[in-house]
């Protein structure tokens, strides 16, 4: 198969890494050194805009197509460019071709989910999203289930909190201090293999999937595991309320530290995925021993 990864970033090189020995892979980034950290996996770089529909015709033909774009962290009107704009050329580009793919993959949050009291979510809960992003993305998954034509199935691949090389961020649970809630976290091995398992599975057309571990965690049980296994004290602890007093806020960082949730994995374990990290334990290992 030829795969072409649009926006080939923290998961999409991952993705192309895990991908390149049994399929033809294409990833597409804006900028020439995207375009050398993606030909540095072996797979074939195409320098375009997803949001151009000119400069989408440059990537080949693909019988999977994945939307990994990100806009960076930048506000909701950013957000959206990427997200819905962009989305949207995209599908409306490839989905117009003569041979159109038979696969199309959006890669969305849990954050979509809103507040629920830290009480379990699965994919037949409503959402809820709660910030002007997550109300971007909740659009963006509408747009990947029904906007494909009758010849492609729009997935989506729900991701809980990536970690990984690079992103372990073990000072802000080491040193603290950490306010209270629930971790819902994936290591980035596991988000690229989730979504190369959804191309290849003929049972997860046209849904929703949750991306996420086998164990959401308590914020402080986990800041204390990580200290412990670093020879670290354990770190200061905050309650939300606590947080949330502080004048630093914005509102939409108060909606956020509000929100709690667990998030269930089931039906990524139903379709059959085997996680190479089941839980933090396994994922940051790494981190721990290099902090040692």
């Amino acid at each position: 198969m030829t795969v072409a990864i649009l926006g080939c970033g923290y998961i999409g090189l991952e993705l192309a890494r895990q991908l390149r020995s049994d399929h033809d892979v294409v990833g597409v980034r804006r900028s020439e050194s995207g375009i050398e950290a993606v030909e540095a996996t072996g797979a074939s770089g195409v320098r375009a805009d997803v949001t151009d529909d000119e400069a989408l015709s440059a990537v080949p033909d693909a019988e999977w197509v994945v939307f990994a774009a990100s806009s960076g962290g930048r506000a909701a009107a950013a957000a959206r460019e990427v997200y819905v704009d962009g989305l949207r050329t995209a599908i409306d580009h490839f989905c117009a071709r003569e041979s159109p793919p038979e696969r199309f993959v959006y890669t969305s949050s849990t954050g979509v989910y809103g507040d629920h009291d830290g009480d379990w979510v699965d994919e037949e809960t409503p959402i809820d999203p709660t910030t002007e992003k997550t109300e971007v993305l909740a659009e963006a998954e509408r747009l990947a289930v029904e906007r494909p034509g009758e010849d492609t199935d729009g997935t989506v691949a729900r991701f809980s909190g990536l970690y990984g090389p690079d992103r372990y961020r073990l000072s802000r649970y080491v040193e603290g201090p950490v306010t209270e809630g629930y971790l819902n976290i994936v290591h980035r091995a596991d988000a690229a293999g989730s979504v190369r398992h959804l191309l290849e599975s003929d049972s997860a057309r046209g849904q929703v999937v949750n991306v996420v571990d086998d164990e959401p965690v308590s914020k402080w049980a986990f800041a204390d595991w990580l200290a412990e296994q670093c020879g670290e004290p354990s770190p200061p602890k905050r309650t939300k309320a606590e947080r949330l007093g502080s004048d630093d806020l914005s509102e939409a960082a108060k909606r956020r530290i509000g929100t709690s949730k667990r998030v269930s994995n089931d039906r990524l374990r139903a379709l059959g995925y085997e996680f190479e990290y089941p839980t933090f334990r396994e994922g940051y290992r790494a981190a721990v021993e290099s902090y040692k």
